[in-house]
């Protein structure tokens, strides 16, 4: 009678073990979730403003058709990247979109009547702040896939990762120029 008290704790005992890592682990998968749909937002809002700002620079910038154009195709490559959800074609689409982003605001400065535009400045600096968020908000993703793929790969998690489908979630990467701080003044010496 008493072993079969003790198997019944231990297995009690057990269920509880699994259902604790479970919750876990699905806490986690939620968190990275919740986090890609924090910068997916962030993409939209972006997303959202480029043509605005295209706009307010064609009205100077007759002669920069190329760089409006190659700003407005990065943001549609970010948008379908995104749409489809996948990391990896995000950070590329990213990469390009914002090295476009930067020649723009660097050509603008040939052209001071668009660099005293309201509008352009507002646009520049609603943009600016965004990709700050992005950038943060980038972060936070990629610790949080961290954490959901060191848990599904270690033991005991690993066993009910695997049996129950959690999978490892891909990190948002730029290239390393990306990474690096930008000399803003050497931008804008000419």
């Amino acid at each position: 009678m008493i072993t079969v008290i003790v198997l019944l704790a231990v297995a009690a005992v057990l269920v509880v073990y699994f259902i604790g890592i479970y919750n876990s682990l699905v806490a986690i998968r939620e968190r990275v979730k919740q986090s890609w749909a924090n910068i997916d937002v962030l993409l939209k809002q972006r997303h959202d403003e480029l043509p605005k700002l295209i706009e307010t620079c064609k009205q100077y910038m007759q002669y920069e058709q190329e760089t409006l154009e190659k700003v407005m195709h990065a943001r549609a490559a970010v948008f379908a990247a995104s749409a489809g959800g996948n990391v990896a074609a995000v950070g590329v689409a990213e990469q390009q979109l914002r090295g476009d982003i930067g020649r723009l605001f660097a050509v603008a400065e040939n052209y001071p009547q668009l660099k005293t535009d309201e509008s352009f400045k507002q646009l520049q600096a609603r943009i600016t702040g965004l990709e700050e968020a992005i950038a943060d908000r980038r972060e936070l993703y990629n610790d949080q896939a961290n954490i959901n793929n060191t848990r599904i790969d270690q033991f005991p998690d690993v066993l009910i990762a695997h049996r129950y489908g959690f999978t490892a979630k891909p990190l948002l990467e730029f290239a390393a120029t990306e990474k690096t701080d930008v000399d803003v003044g050497a931008l804008f010496k000419r």
